[in-house]
């Protein structure tokens, strides 16, 4: 059988890039050691298949070891996903591959919308003065623009921020491309373009944590104007851009008018365990967590800082608690609802768009099911009564 050479420079980046060594490669792809050395010294030793094996377990294709050229990240990469791994280098494949995934379905959404003669938001950027040192006005600013309305939930929030000619995206918590790892610390990011930019949640267990990443992220596309890509402790960071995102969103989730409605005097007089509770009713009305609510609390010197570091000390406690009874628990998650998947992950602008191309025959049945995460044709045809 006709052996290959590589260009081992293609391969070594890709170790560089995932942080990996020959010995872990070879694990992972089980090619002997003594071969992928010899192949790294640009010796004809791989077959296809190994190759194969090689540019799957790095999500390339098999040309791309063969090319004699040095590696341009320009070419491979856009400016967006430089500028967040800049900020903090990826080096999970799963998660750069997500993040190309994410970037060719807004091509994908581009395209549809053309088909479909169908604008597209090219002036998404509100016309609005304000000044970036007043958090507070620009939050109101900004829950005025999104026309929020009285009643609200996590899809209402996102239906506001979609209008507005925003990309949200939802990891889901199925394995496969469109899943963020749930031990990877990314807990979202966003990607800033002039038209139809990104912002792009990690499935969580509340939707007042998910409402908060998406006006945080918000926070970041209006703020800042670039690509940022936030780990969990970013969203408990009071410095820097992490600060204005952070206030702007519990700002904009809780305004002053809300906060004023929080009876402290009744709060303060009970029990740790008791803040919940007594929180419970707002946390619903405004789609927030309770710890959402002591920060800004606290932020605006309404609590001391030890009722606030109780609490947390409190639910850390009755996390890992709670965690360990889920992981002793553990059951499969039905599918029965898989044809929902796609809205929920990609969001109703998105999933319209490609059931719309389908019936004006722009695109197949086998390509709308691509597009919409390789659904079976009979979940698609359930997702289109759906809509």
């Amino acid at each position: 059988m006709e052996k290959i050479a590589i260009n081992a420079n293609r391969l070594n980046w890709c170790l560089n890039t995932g942080q990996i060594d020959i010995e872990h490669l070879s694990s992972e792809v089980r090619i002997a050691k003594p071969t992928l050395m010899l192949a790294m010294e640009n010796h004809a030793v791989l077959s296809i298949s190994q190759l194969e094996k090689i540019a799957h377990y790095f999500k390339r294709s098999v040309l791309f070891f063969l090319d004699p050229n040095e590696v341009q990240e320009e070419k491979i990469y856009t400016p967006q996903f430089r500028t967040i791994n800049n900020q903090k280098p990826i080096h999970s494949s799963k998660l750069r591959t997500f993040i190309e995934h994410v970037e060719k379905l807004r091509q994908i959404y581009i395209g549809l919308l053309e088909d479909l003669g169908e604008p597209i938001n090219e002036n998404w950027y509100p016309d609005l003065d304000w000044n970036i040192t007043d958090i507070k006005k620009t939050s109101v600013n900004i829950r005025e623009w999104l026309d929020i309305p009285k009643s609200y939930d996590f899809n209402s929030l996102r239906h506001a921020v979609e209008n507005k000619g925003i990309i949200v995206i939802v990891s889901n918590r199925y394995n496969g491309k469109w899943q963020i790892d749930k031990n990877d610390p990314v807990r979202g990011f966003s990607l800033y373009y002039e038209i139809l930019p990104i912002i792009v949640i990690k499935k969580q267990a509340s939707e007042g944590a998910q409402a908060f990443t998406l006006m945080h992220e918000l926070g970041h596309l209006l703020l800042h104007k670039e690509s940022i890509i936030d780990n969990e402790e970013d969203f408990y960071n009071y410095q820097g851009k992490e600060k204005e995102a952070n206030e702007f969103a519990g700002n904009l989730l809780i305004p002053d008018v809300f906060l004023g409605q929080v009876d402290i005097e009744k709060l303060l007089s009970l029990e740790i365990n008791e803040y919940d509770g007594f929180l419970n009713d707002f946390k619903k009305q405004w789609c927030v967590s309770g710890q959402a609510i002591l920060v800004r609390l606290l932020r605006d010197n309404k609590i001391p800082q030890h009722y606030y570091q109780d609490y947390i000390a409190f639910q850390e406690k009755k996390y890992t608690t709670d965690e360990t009874k889920i992981k002793l628990d553990i059951k499969p998650i039905p599918r029965k609802y898989r044809y929902r998947e796609p809205i929920n992950v990609f969001g109703k602008p998105y999933v319209y768009a490609v059931l719309d191309s389908l019936h004006n025959k722009h695109i197949t049945l086998a390509k709308a099911s691509t597009y919409l995460d390789d659904l079976k044709i009979s979940d698609l045809r359930q997702l289109e009564r759906h809509v």
